[in-house]
């Protein structure tokens, strides 16, 4: 039985992840990108499925683990009474073909340890030829992919597993290697000195880490932060993977779950945001550059999200062999709602040119057709309904969130053309901004119940109306700003968290019932700090790090009920809200309040 979502800690190379328990199982890992198959998919299934535990022999043992340094590197210590070792996992950089390293070092006295691999290759649906190299070490090959295992220790292939019982004593470092290529052609060599080769990994993970400008209280978890999200990025690309997971559910037995291994467009504008405050432009540049090859071709072709190298098809399939993590069905790779329409992505992308041209970030000739044309498609599409930023699966709807991105498209390309002298029709753009804003104003908004509402006529709220004064749409101090702030405390807050929205009232296509969402509660946070509420910006600031698990990894949602950790882990969307939000408690200046003081058109003359 896979673990519980809170205890994962997260391995990555810029290019795939893997996921590995307290108990020392690596229980989730996809090669060679993060959206391959999986070749151990404990995690959605049981050992069956693939996993690779090292692991105390005994039933009961203390464990510590943490990361090495500002690495990616992860060290879990286990103490037995007998004695101490630790294992090292991590998975290289800057190598042609995946490489996972385990180093097993004795610490104090002695600890009898088993190792237990199963290899399952395509979501533990293929179990795979082996062939023995050697009596420490074989080779696994089914359809595309191969792996060659080399042990330190004595193995035993037995039932379609291998395993070893060992002794780790003081002083020993015993290295494990389980090295991925194509099963077309031959692998690299095997790793000469595993143990340099981790170290190396670890001092690369501590050169980007040191790139952060921001010092003082609470580095530390920012750091974290940015490493983690940099673990997530595809390093051939520059794309950021929303998560590193499919289909852990929002609902533990329910059907909210999704694939996250894709790229999101609004994740951008947050992404790009933290990178630039906290000193790494390159990543914010090829991010950019990430988006505009993804978006470029046809405006009406604009998708919501793409895969890591800019693929537009991500159809939606169930894996019907797996039972889902602890009974959640279905398994889901691909996610069909890359063809939905969500207006706010306009927003996004338009919102990301923005701030990656205030920052020194140029914007190209080539660039800049790409959003003209894009533009030109949103002012003829904007009036129409969507299915919203959350991505809903009960109809197209007229949803306000939407409506105010697409005021934030137009309000960003006019203040981008202006400055940079581009040539734009930007009456036009003008105009249907302060169209937008006028019908914003006068249908999205409730006036009986003194808030603006999830979708127009309605009277629900969302969270995600927390964006209006974060992008500028309306003043902080704004009547319907205060009373919607207030709506969302009074419907939308659970235990100081927030939904982002009621699930029982909403026509979202799915049986109600998720957990709230971080993303979200630091939205409020942010909100807080407009608002001077700095005390409560402080206390719900804390009460979310304090949902950091032990190595500082968020996922995307939280029972605050069976207080434990929901959906896909960890979550890129949690770690962006933390790093803008922080920001905050760094430098006295919150990240959200430029861009909210550019204001509806207050910058700018009609």
């Amino acid at each position: 039985m896979a673990s519980r979502i809170e205890d994962y800690a997260l391995l990555g190379d810029c290019r795939s992840a893997a996921l590995v328990s307290r108990d020392g199982s690596v229980d989730w890992l996809c090669l060679p990108r993060f959206d391959s198959s999986a070749l151990f998919a404990a995690l959605l299934g049981d050992d069956g499925h693939g996993r690779w535990r090292i692991a105390p022999t005994r039933e009961r043992y203390q464990v510590r683990r943490r990361y090495l340094g500002d690495s990616m590197v992860l060290e879990t210590e286990f103490e037995t009474p007998s004695g101490v070792c630790r294992v090292l996992d991590g998975m290289l950089l800057d190598r042609a073909d995946a490489a996972l390293v385990r180093i097993v070092e004795g610490v104090r006295g002695e600890v009898a340890l088993t190792m237990d691999l199963t290899i399952r290759f395509d979501y533990g649906s293929v179990i795979p030829w082996v062939r023995r190299t050697g009596p420490r070490s074989f080779h696994a090959i089914g359809g595309p992919d191969a792996v060659e295992f080399v042990s330190p220790v004595e193995i035993e292939n037995r039932d379609f597993r291998t395993t070893a019982a060992f002794t780790a004593r003081a002083g020993d470092r015993l290295p494990f290697q389980l090295l991925w290529h194509p099963s077309n052609r031959d692998g690299e060599t095997r790793i000469e000195d595993p143990g340099a080769a981790l170290d190396a990994t670890v001092r690369a993970w501590e050169r980007w880490a040191d790139r952060c400008t921001l010092s003082g209280e609470g580095r530390q978890r920012l750091v974290r932060s940015l490493l983690c999200l940099k673990a997530l990025t595809y390093g051939p690309t520059g794309g950021i993977v929303a998560a590193p997971t499919t289909s852990l559910p929002e609902r533990i037995g329910g059907r909210r779950n999704w694939d996250y291994r894709y790229c999101w467009v609004r994740d951008a504008t947050y992404t790009l945001y933290a990178m630039v405050l906290t000193g790494y432009r390159d990543e914010a540049a090829a991010w950019v550059d990430w988006l505009v090859r993804a978006v470029a071709g046809t405006p009406s072709q604009v998708n919501i999200m793409y895969g890591l190298a800019g693929e537009r098809r991500l159809p939606e399939l169930e894996l019907d062999w797996l039972p889902g993590y602890e009974g959640s069905r279905p398994v889901r790779t691909g996610n069909a709602a890359w063809n939905q329409l969500q207006l706010d992505i306009f927003g996004e992308l338009m919102d990301t040119a923005w701030l990656a041209y205030k920052s020194g970030i140029p914007i190209s000739p080539t660039s800049w057709n790409v959003f003209r044309t894009m533009m030109a498609h949103l002012g003829q599409i904007w009036p129409d309904p969507d299915e919203g930023i959350w991505e809903m699966r009960g109809g197209r709807q007229q949803f306000t969130h939407s409506k105010v991105m697409a005021w934030v498209a137009f309000d960003r390309a006019v203040k981008i053309a202006r400055r940079a002298g581009f040539e734009a029709p930007i009456a036009e753009w003008i105009g249907h901004r302060d169209r937008i804003h006028t019908e914003v104003c006068e249908r999205g908004y409730n006036a009986s119940k003194r808030s603006f509402t999830q979708v127009y006529g309605g009277d629900t709220v969302d969270a995600s109306l927390l964006m209006l004064p974060l992008v500028g749409f309306l003043p902080i101090d704004d009547p319907r700003v205060k009373g919607t702030v207030a709506a969302i405390e009074r419907e939308l807050v659970v235990d100081g968290l927030v939904h982002r929205y009621d699930t029982h009232r909403t026509r979202d296509g799915l049986e109600p019932g998720e957990g709230v969402f971080l993303p979200c509660s630091f939205w409020l946070v942010d909100t807080y700090v407009l608002q001077g509420r700095h005390e409560d910006a402080r206390r719900l600031f804390d009460r979310l790090t304090a949902l950091q698990n032990d190595v500082g990894l968020m996922s995307e949602e939280y029972d605050p009920v069976a207080r434990r950790c929901l959906g896909n882990f960890p979550q890129a969307f949690s770690h962006i809200a933390f790093v803008n939000s922080a920001f905050h408690f760094h430098t006295k200046v919150s990240s959200f309040r430029e861009r909210s003081e550019e204001g509806p058109g207050r910058g700018e003359s009609k």
